[in-house]
């Protein structure tokens, strides 16, 4: 498909954590990530801000210090900055919007 708007699932890029870029514009990006049980990540702070929603299986996000689970129907909010990690206890399927766009080749911004 010829339109720069649309991404087939054909043509997405991989990140490390199993994520898949969807398409993306000037200001907001689309995700989906799947991913198995696994204890809690490296905790992160990105530049961006995160909205996500829970297809499937339970996770538990660990923001600036405080715990939340997260099952299919739920949704959550990482603000631009903030300390995160995540832990899955039942293998998720989750969709994530990032703004601005988060894109393949994005870096972690160390903790402090």
């Amino acid at each position: 498909m010829d339109i720069p708007q649309v991404k087939t699932k054909d043509n997405v890029s991989k990140g490390d954590m199993g994520q898949e870029y969807l398409a993306s514009g000037k200001e907001v990006a689309l995700r989906i990530w799947e991913e198995q049980r696994c204890d809690f990540s490296k905790a992160t702070r990105r530049q961006y801000e995160t909205v996500g929603y829970v297809v499937e299986g339970e996770l538990q996000l660990n923001l600036d210090g405080q715990i939340a689970t997260l099952r299919a129907g739920d949704s959550w909010l990482v603000p631009a900055g903030s300390m995160r990690s995540y832990r899955i206890v039942e293998p998720i399927l989750a969709i994530e919007a990032t703004c601005p766009p988060a894109r393949f080749n994005d870096r972690d911004h160390p903790p402090d």
